[in-house]
């Protein structure tokens, strides 16, 4: 297993260098954020659970706590792809081996470890319940129950603790790049008295997770964008600089 050796100066260069990355690749990623994420407890450990689609969800997790959340980000990755990036423990991440039961038992508790450590910031679990990428639209999600297996285990140690569904999508709009679109929900909290079982909080949140990305769709398609904040807005792509091109050389009458 492959443990978190997080660095500072890692971690900054990222951010930077994500960053970087989406304005080439992006026209734009925006956000669409309830306001009642501003309003937790940072005394209280969160895990954000996540629909798995793209390459590009390793990225956002880390641009997304950098702008809206203080938080100690935490991230599972599977291990024979963080074997070929180590780098990504300096930033956070650890290892899941589902091939050996005992590695991933070992893993889980892990997780627990670090959303129970002491710390004057919010501790912040990111993980993928899919397990690996599947399209966007493909239902089933088929959710594993290593979130909720996580969430039994912070709680025997701690009164509570909250979930956040994350969903992803990426389209292509009217520009020559794709938009990235990213919801975040309101966090639920689940406490020791409302705790449903493992089976049942897996069945919750991959029926959560679900509804979320079926809503994104739909509002994707109908244009309904207007709560979106605009996070990063990308360089501009070639059809942007010939229509500037285009203005800039139309005549004067």
């Amino acid at each position: 297993m492959l443990y978190v050796r997080r660095s500072r100066l890692y971690t900054l260069w990222f951010g930077w260098y994500s960053r970087r990355q989406f304005r080439r690749f992006f026209n734009s990623v925006r956000v669409l954020l309830d306001p009642a994420l501003r309003e937790m407890d940072l005394r209280v450990p969160v895990i954000f659970h996540c629909n798995h689609a793209y390459w590009w969800d390793g990225f956002w997790s880390q641009l997304l706590t950098e702008e809206y959340f203080c938080q100690n980000l935490h991230i599972i990755i599977e291990e024979r792809q963080l074997q070929k990036h180590r780098f990504f423990t300096r930033l956070g991440a650890f290892s899941l081996n589902r091939e050996n039961p005992r590695s991933a038992a070992r893993t889980l508790s892990y997780a627990a470890e670090l959303l129970l450590a002491p710390s004057e910031r919010q501790n912040a679990l990111w993980l993928f319940p899919q397990g690996r990428i599947e399209h966007v639209d493909r239902r089933p999600l088929g959710y594993y129950r290593g979130a909720a297996s996580i969430v039994k285990r912070v709680l025997e140690s701690r009164e509570s603790i909250y979930l956040v569904s994350v969903v992803s999508r990426i389209e292509y709009l009217e520009e020559q790049k794709p938009e990235l679109f990213l919801s975040i929900a309101p966090p639920e909290k689940v406490t020791r008295e409302t705790f449903p079982g493992t089976e049942r909080l897996t069945g919750l949140l991959e029926e959560e997770t679900s509804a979320r990305l079926d809503t994104l769709k739909e509002n994707v398609i109908a244009r309904r964008l207007e709560g979106a904040r605009t996070l990063l807005r990308g360089k501009a792509s070639i059809n942007r600089r010939i229509e500037t091109l285009r203005r800039f050389l139309r005549p004067i009458h």
